[in-house]
């Protein structure tokens, strides 16, 4: 059995997951993507400071890579206008997807409008369909709100939580419950990967899977204070933040990192045209490799063969 004979969800946000769920298009519908919905910068900042929304950008960014690039829709969802006035800046797929999400009854429907548009087989799905934001609390009591503010605190929060506390859709519960194989990442530990894991739901779910979990580590370091910890220092935080450990394995180009806790993978990911991306046929090939150590493929066969 091989990585397109399985259902996987991959769950995160920013350029990561886009580039995973990239990389995996070839499974179609077998393939559920759960995106963060926290971003406060750049234009989906400016569209929530308009008006309470959900973070359109990296719904936009997550659906644009599931097209070819030189499709007409890829280009005008990506689009972003220049100049100093009002438009400068905007993305015009996050314009389009604020306005359906004023039009239609549920930001749901808006995605799957897009969807349609854009002729995406693969699911995508907000990590909830409310708006929250992050906040983060320092040892001594003092909190941080927004995603921008997070990735710029100086040392790791001691506690990290949505405000307000939001649930998720039945749909990705059921997805990550079905799932042979979850990834988390790559991407901000902090703002990318951690805020869905924040939704009880989800972090329920994850806690009963049946699917083997695995960790993606970035290329190069990122610029939080998530860069400054160890990877088991990383999993008791996310331990303690979430009220489980929702990961089997890591996967990196690291060959230095190493683990008490989980199961490490070494694998060459690095893309040669872009250094700080992962190469698609390399994170295919590791993500088989994770799953082949893993027994998950053998547990899979004696499954199908008895029924």
């Amino acid at each position: 059995m091989q990585l397109e004979n399985l259902n996987v969800v991959a769950i995160g946000g920013g350029h990561g997951l886009g580039r995973v769920l990239c990389t995996l298009s070839f499974l179609g519908n077998q393939l559920t993507g759960i995106v963060t919905t926290t971003d406060n910068g750049g234009s989906t900042g400016r569209l929530r400071k308009r008006s309470s929304t959900i973070a359109w950008g990296d719904l936009r960014n997550c659906l644009t890579q599931l097209v070819d690039p030189d499709s007409v829709g890829s280009q005008l969802f990506n689009f972003r206008f220049d100049g100093q006035d009002e438009l400068g800046g905007h993305n015009l797929g996050n314009l389009v997807l604020y306005a359906l999400g004023q039009i239609q009854s549920r930001p749901l429907e808006s995605i799957k409008l897009v969807r349609r548009i854009l002729r995406v087989k693969t699911q995508v799905l907000p990590m909830s369909e409310t708006p929250t934001d992050l906040m983060a609390f320092y040892p001594e009591g003092r909190c941080r709100v927004g995603e921008l503010s997070v990735d710029e605190m100086p040392i790791m929060p001691q506690n990290l939580m949505l405000a307000p506390l939001v649930k998720t859709l039945p749909q990705v519960t059921s997805a990550i419950e079905q799932a042979d194989l979850i990834i988390l990442g790559p991407g901000s530990f902090l703002t990318s990967v951690v805020p869905p894991l924040l939704v009880r739901d989800i972090a329920k779910a994850l806690n009963k899977r049946k699917g083997h979990c695995v960790y993606i580590d970035n290329i190069v370091a990122e610029n939080s204070p998530a860069s400054n910890i160890s990877l088991d220092q990383k999993l008791d935080w996310l331990a303690d933040n979430i009220g489980c450990m929702p990961i089997d394995c890591v996967l990196t180009n690291d060959n230095q990192l190493s683990s008490e806790q989980t199961r490490v993978v070494h694998h060459d990911l690095q893309s040669d045209e872009v250094k700080h991306h992962h190469d698609k046929a390399k994170l295919i090939k590791a993500l088989n490799t994770c799953i082949e150590q893993s027994g998950l493929f053998e547990h899979l066969n004696k499954s199908s063969s008895s029924q």
